[in-house]
């Protein structure tokens, strides 16, 4: 609401245009969480899409792209585009049960996307498969549009995280992940058990809100000393967590993401991929997240695990896992950075051996 008055976009956005070029119709624009700034998916102006699983009750789809995910999981699209700053992509995928894509940050241009986070924004996909997902990316990149040839699962050197990746996880969640492992195991993959403790020293550097605010504000504060009240509250008061950092903060904290990238590549590096739930719950209802305490709880939940990659810049996809029929759950895979391809070619193979 508070660009309501802005002038329409003169030009298509390098994204979509290479879309149209490739033949792919733009049906529509989709809903989606105010400035892509939330795990949730609620949207306070407009009202938010409801999940696909279960729309009697009115469960979340999981933001920032929440009207992205639903558009394919009721069949209305091919496929949606989101931008992934924190998991916006990989949540509403993993929670409506449909393939995401998150790709290395500057494998595709952010030119005339709205900035959240400079340091983080990435644009990808959300489909029914990641074939899909792999011949978008690929014209996204400006690629020729095809499908890599899959990695066969047998042989494959997968690490799975114990350091709070796995902390909380609803039953449902638990026992669809325990199920893929196993039948990723029988497929032949050797699975490993790392600490991959860095992963811990992200809540403590993102304290203040992390580089994600603070790029945030820098954008939003010319907008909001004018149209503060046309904002979702919520998403106004996060913002505005930007003001409590300074200029040393900040250099601080792109200070010590390097060094993590760094040390996180080292320990990461004799594996092909990292393998995780894509997020520790299952959609909770809209009214579960209605007031202050739970939506904080819920949004924090679902962006722990995904917002990791953001910050080491990995790319990472969100294949479905779970039994035809039950909560939609998301095995995240996570590959190295700038390892775009060879990441969707053992993700396909991934995804077809974890498939119910």
């Amino acid at each position: 609401m508070a660009l309501r008055d802005a002038p329409p976009a003169a030009a298509d956005c390098p994204a979509v245009a290479s879309l149209r070029a490739a033949g792919l119709v733009i049906v529509g624009r989709t809903n989606l969480t105010e400035f892509a700034f939330s795990s949730i998916g609620v949207n306070y102006h407009h009202g938010t899409p409801k999940n696909q699983w279960d729309r009697e009750t009115g469960r979340i789809p999981g933001g920032s792209s929440s009207g992205a995910a639903v558009s394919v999981t009721d069949g209305m699209a091919f496929m949606g585009l989101g931008s992934d700053t924190g998991g916006s992509v990989r949540i509403p995928a993993a929670l409506c049960g449909i393939a995401g894509f998150k790709p290395t940050q500057n494998r595709i241009s952010r030119e005339g996307v709205l900035p959240l986070s400079t340091s983080f924004d990435s644009v990808g996909p959300l489909a029914p498969s990641m074939a899909c997902c792999a011949v978008v990316d690929a014209i996204l990149a400006g690629e020729p549009p095809a499908v890599p040839e899959a990695i066969p699962v047998s042989g494959l050197r997968l690490a799975v995280p114990q350091t709070q990746v796995l902390d909380d996880l609803d039953e449902a969640v638990a026992s669809a992940f325990e199920g893929a492992l196993a039948r990723l195991s029988e497929a032949g993959a050797r699975i490993v058990d790392i600490p991959f403790g860095e992963a811990a020293e992200i809540p403590e550097m993102n304290a203040k809100g992390g580089l994600v605010v603070a790029e945030a504000y820098a954008w939003h504060r010319p907008l909001l000393e004018k149209s503060a009240d046309l904002y979702d509250p919520w998403i106004r008061k996060r913002i505005q967590g930007g003001e409590r950092q300074d200029a040393a903060h900040y250099i601080e904290t792109l200070n010590k993401r390097a060094e993590l990238m760094a040390r996180a590549d080292r320990v990461t590096a004799p594996f092909d991929a990292l393998v995780m739930p894509t997020v520790p719950l299952v959609a909770p209802t809209i009214a579960e997240v209605e007031d202050d305490a739970t939506f904080t709880r819920n949004h924090k939940l679902l962006l722990r695990n995904t917002l990791i990659f953001n910050v080491l810049d990995r790319c990472a996809a969100s294949v479905p896992c779970h039994e035809p029929g039950s909560a939609p759950v998301g095995l995240m895979v996570v590959g190295e950075h700038g390892r775009d391809r060879r990441l969707l070619a053992m993700a396909l193979s991934i995804e077809e051996a974890v498939s119910r």
